[in-house]
Formats: structure tokens, sequence, C-alpha cells
């Protein structure tokens, strides 16, 4: 929806000089003579801002700007007072109108304010919009989170492959999403009223892993004083998420592959089988085809697994998300540690689109928790250039920020990025050859 400004004044030299300044700076305008005819467009999803005089006949600009704020809190309002009325203006700041301009003031002082209260309300309702998706996805979106193309792709693989039953090996980097994944693959399958075992294979001691997996008889070794199930058993039924599976022994991939193809194990010390009705869920972060090479992972049981594979992308390849995401994982950590959920400032959005995350999601719901807990400081947020620079200088680094974001979220589009920032064409081309910026700039 476009950004328009509500403009009113009685006067109607003044709304005609409003009107053309406004038209001179590609500001779409609606002009109305009178207040309640400008309140009649305004609502909680309105995409603009409201200009209006304070001294008219009938309903005034106070009035006007007390009913637009009752309909939305944030909404901007900017004020046009006349000399006298300044303590007025001043007063209505602190009821909550964005700013106020005294007369007679000059063209660009109004554009100035309208681009800046613009700015403001596109912030808040994408917002608010993302804060509505945290709250209405269904299972699968809301732990893994995200519209882009990516992400898309992989939640419609899961619904896909979820109701089939068949085993499921599972790649992507640390800290990407891989256990969401196949948690998502169980709770979407017929499979979702029984257990979900997952066993982190790295972290299963070597001279124990095959009990764990499978279970012993009392007596199979010293200190084995009862029988005990295996991971394998006690997941009947349900789903067995084996996560980092390339860290097992080679000797005990053997037993695996047995297990996984004839769906039956036998527990230390027993001659007697077990049948399994389970599913196997793999993962892994590295090249299965290069550990086959290396000697350390068996081949047969490569192709066992890899029968249907699903990738999960690194952050960086779904910055669109990040924002979204972000905003989930403070709500998340808002809930776990009893904090009222914070106000993100759309600076702290753009930077955390923009920065690489090596650790992936892991690493950005650590970033979250730490601003939820108020351990990243204003300072904290900006870049070693901008605290030891000027103000000029930080403002420079993070109006660029914002327009290499919105590239990066446009997929370096010039049309969706000027005006999802508000900006006129040539507004944008200027900023992006003041900070030479190039469409190749947008990480995608």
């Amino acid at each position: 929806m476009t950004q328009t400004v509500l403009f009113v004044d009685d006067e109607e030299e003044l709304r005609n000089a409003g009107h053309q300044t406004l038209m001179l700076h590609d500001l779409p305008a609606d002009i109305f003579e009178r207040a309640e005819d400008a309140l009649a467009r305004i609502s909680r999803g309105f995409p603009g801002v409201l200009v209006t005089d304070i001294r008219m006949p009938g309903r005034d600009g106070l009035w006007l700007m007390r009913q637009a704020l009752e309909i939305d809190p944030e909404f901007p309002v900017i004020l046009v007072t006349g000399h006298g009325d300044v303590d007025l203006a001043v007063q209505s700041m602190r009821e909550g109108a964005y700013d106020f301009i005294e007369k007679p003031f000059a063209p660009m002082r109004l554009v100035s304010t309208i681009h800046h209260a613009l700015e403001k309300r596109r912030l808040t309702l994408e917002n608010r919009s993302l804060k509505r998706e945290v709250g209405c996805r269904d299972k699968v979106e809301s732990r893994l989170i995200g519209q882009s193309d990516v992400m898309v792709e992989l939640r419609k693989n899961i619904a896909t492959i979820a109701r089939t039953d068949t085993d499921v090996l599972i790649k992507g980097p640390t800290g990407a999403g891989k256990d969401l994944t196949a948690r998502a693959l169980h709770d979407m399958s017929d499979r979702a009223p029984h257990p979900f075992v997952h066993i982190n294979c790295a972290a299963l001691p070597v001279d124990l892993v095959e009990t764990e997996l499978f279970g012993h008889e009392a007596g199979a070794f010293a200190g084995a004083m009862r029988a005990r199930f295996g991971k394998f058993e006690y997941a009947r039924k349900g789903s067995v998420f084996l996560d980092e599976i390339d860290s097992l022994p080679v000797t005990v991939q053997a037993k695996l592959l047995h297990a996984i193809q004839a769906r039956e194990i036998t527990r230390l010390g027993s001659n007697e089988p077990v049948a399994l009705d389970i599913r196997i869920i793999a993962a892994v972060k590295s090249d299965l085809e290069l550990a086959v090479a290396a000697g350390t992972f068996r081949a047969d049981l490569l192709y066992r697994l890899n029968v249907v594979t699903i990738a999960v992308p690194p952050l960086d390849a779904r910055r669109d998300d990040i924002p979204s995401l972000f905003l989930n994982l403070v709500a998340q950590a808002a809930a776990r540690y009893s904090r009222q959920m914070p106000d993100v400032p759309a600076e702290v959005l753009s930077r955390m689109a923009t920065r690489a995350w090596p650790g992936n999601v892991r690493e950005l719901r650590n970033a979250a928790d730490r601003f939820v807990l108020g351990l990243d400081t204003a300072d904290a947020t900006l870049s070693v250039d901008e605290q030891t620079g000027t103000l000029a200088a930080a403002v420079a680094a993070h109006e660029k920020s914002l327009i290499v974001a919105a590239l990066t979220a446009q997929g370096g589009k010039l049309k969706p990025t000027y005006e999802t920032l508000g900006l006129s064409r040539k507004a944008l081309y200027d900023k992006m050859q003041k900070y030479n910026i190039s469409k190749g700039d947008a990480e995608t």
C-alpha cells in the first residue's frame, strides 16, 4: 500500500501550497479542509502520516490528533502551529504528537519531517506484521520461520515427505536447524503421538554406543545388573533422530545398517532379535561422500540413508528472513526469561540482516537472548568504526546499512527497494552513489 500524507488546513491558499510542495517531492497526498474528513481515512493499518494545522474552525488539529491516537497510539501526527501556539504544540508532543512545525516554515523542513515520520510509520507497521506472523504460523512455520524461497521449499519438502514413512537424511551446517527439521518431520507424520528420540551420536561414549542404541541384557558386561532397553526400542512406533551420524564408529555403523534394513536389533548379550517399528531420521553437517572416501563412513549405510535427502539452508542463503526470525527468537527469549517483549529498533533488525552468522540460527538465537536480557547496549549494536567516529559518520553508516538491507531483502531490485524505503527513484540513486553502493552489494 502506498504511503500517503493526509494534509489538513482550513485555508485554501495553504492547502494548495502544501499540496504543491508534496507533489514536487514525490510524496502522495490527500488534502482536506475539515478534520472529520481526514479522520475517516485513518485506521490502525493506514500506511501514511497526518499533517494538520492546529487552529481550525469547528474540530481543530488537537481534536484530530487525539482521535487519531485513540485509533493508533503510534500514528505519526505532525502539527503546524502559529507563533502563539508553540507552548500548546509542546504540550501536544507530551500527548503523543510526532513533531510540530512553526509557521512560517521552509518547504524542505516540512518535507524532511514527513520523510522521517513515514519511515517511522513503515517500520511500525512492518514490526506489527512480523509479530502477527510470529503468532499466526502453524506448528511447522513456527519452528521453520521464513518466507524466502529456500524456506518455502524446505517446508514443502517436509510436508511431502513426512507422511511417506521413508527414512530421511538431513544435511546442513551447524546451527541451521537440522534438529527442528527432524522434529517437524516427526510432528507432521502419523508417528507424531509416539516418541521422538533425539540421539547426539557425537556425545555418546565410545564404549557405550552399542548398548545406548540397542540395549543390553542383564550380565552382558560388568555392571549390567539388569536388562535395559536401548534408544531404538524406546522409540517404538515413533522416530529416531541420529544427529551427527557420521560420528558413529565404523563397527557400530555395520549394526546400524542391519537395524535399518531388517528393522530389528539384537540387545547386547542376547541372541533374540527384537522387531522395530521406527522411522530413522539422520543428520550430518559434513559431506558423507568425503567420509566414505576417507574410510570413516560405510558406503552401503550412506546409500541406505540418502534415498530421501533434505538440505537445510544456512542463514546466509535466506537473509530476507532474518528480521522476522530475530523477532520470533526475541519473543521466545522474553517468554523464557519472563520478560516483557521489548521493542526491536529498525537499526537492530537492519544490522542483524546484514552481518555474518557463521553459527546460523543458533548464533542468532544467542543474540536474541542477549538483546532481551539487556546485555547488548546501544553502543554494542554499533560497529567499531561507528563507535569511534563522529555522529555524522554513525548516521551515514546507519543509512547505508538500511539501504543495503533493503536491497538484500528485495534481491537487488531497485523499484521495490526505493518504494520500501519511502524514497523517490532519484533519491535512492543519489544515496547509492554517495555511499558507493551497487546492486551487487545485496547479499543473496
